[in-house]
């Protein structure tokens, strides 16, 4: 959080650290991004305390490990970083906090890696509530431990009233890929099964069901969740995984999109096997919105071998995070002269319809 606590070590004597300082202003003001004793009481009380680990309480201005504890664990370092933009900051079944580290996990999940850390960078807007930002710490640090990972190191800087819209977090994330494992969306072959964790399109319709811009009455929460756990399952039965990613801006199809173009191959879905809440359904029916195109935080797209499929399957359904896994579609070999990285839909009217990337967007501000 690029702030030191200050500590007292006398020779002979334990290192002692004083208790995190308490802010006592209801809101976020400019101070609090002063790099003064506002922002390190601000940084103590909400990320310090919620976070909550040895690597972090030392508040250095950045997070050390030992590279033997990292290479028992694999034999390559995956790295990403993400930004989140929501709107609103809570919806059902989740907020921005639980976007946040879901999502950076699973980018690190669907290569094959263990996520191990985290960073957490947040841009505050003047005079957002310093109870709001509690929660989302608190949200951060539960799927922290649900995911196994821990938030090392971060940032905090604020900007004044009308220079951001409440908060935005980035978080950055590192893991260890297994040394058996080698995903990619270049590994598509003819003949590979397509699968899906469960329902398509949840996060998308529950964040459109939140705004209240529309009178839609319907139950819907977001999917987001940690999927390593879900991945480390299904690596264990197959290590072959040709490709892995998780479905979100864009949803199933731009992933799908992204699988054929990359390894030249057609792949072709089959639309009554596609795993879709009636809810969502209806929505998208009133909507006029595509599913397939419908943001998801805790969905993946896995491209797994024929002869392994029905293992994969098994393995997902007896995890939390895989109880509705599905096949919805196979990779097809392209014929001569046809056109390559195409996805196309069998309907349930017996047609075939191509599904594009999508363009455009569907709906703003979604995670």
């Amino acid at each position: 959080m690029n702030d030191r606590v200050a500590v007292s070590i006398e020779p002979g004597e334990p290192r002692r650290v004083r208790p995190p300082r308490r802010v006592n202003d209801v809101a976020v003001n400019l101070a609090h991004g002063s790099g003064g004793r506002a922002m390190r009481d601000l940084i103590e009380d909400v990320f310090v305390s919620a976070f909550d680990n040895p690597t972090l309480a030392a508040l250095e201005d950045q997070a050390v490990f030992a590279l033997a504890d990292l290479a028992a664990r694999g034999d390559r370092l995956a790295f990403t970083t993400d930004s989140y933009v929501v709107d609103p900051l809570f919806f059902p079944g989740g907020d921005i906090g639980t976007l946040a580290v879901s999502g950076t996990v699973n980018d690190l999940a669907v290569c094959g890696a263990t996520p191990l850390y985290l960073s957490c960078a947040v841009v505050i807007e003047e005079g957002l509530a310093v109870d709001v930002l509690r929660r989302v710490a608190a949200s951060m640090q539960r799927i922290a431990l649900e995911a196994g990972v821990a938030i090392v190191t971060g940032d905090t800087k604020v900007v004044e009233r009308g220079c951001a819209d409440k908060l935005f977090v980035n978080t950055a994330g590192i893991g260890v890929v297994r040394r058996d494992v080698s995903i990619s969306a270049r590994n598509a072959r003819p003949g590979d099964v397509v699968i899906v964790n469960g329902f398509l399109g949840d996060h998308g319709a529950a964040i459109l069901v939140a705004r209240q811009q529309l009178a839609l009455d319907a139950d819907i929460k977001s999917d987001c969740c940690p999927l390593n756990g879900l991945i480390a399952a299904m690596l264990d039965v197959c290590p072959r995984i040709h490709c892995l990613r998780d479905a979100t801006r864009g949803g199933v199809a731009t992933v799908l999109n992204e699988f054929a173009q990359s390894s030249r191959v057609r792949i072709r879905l089959d639309e009554t096997a596609l795993p879709l809440r009636e809810p969502v359904q209806g929505a998208c029916e009133i909507l006029g919105l595509d599913p397939l195109y419908l943001a998801n935080e805790g969905k993946l797209v896995a491209v797994v071998p024929a002869d392994a499929a029905q293992q994969v399957l098994t393995a997902m359904r007896a995890h939390p995070a895989g109880r509705e896994a599905a096949v919805i579609g196979t990779v097809e070999a392209c014929d001569e002269g046809a056109e390559e990285g195409l996805v196309v839909m069998q309907t349930t009217f017996g047609g075939q319809r191509i599904v594009d990337m999508l363009v455009g967007e569907q709906l703003p501000r979604i995670c």
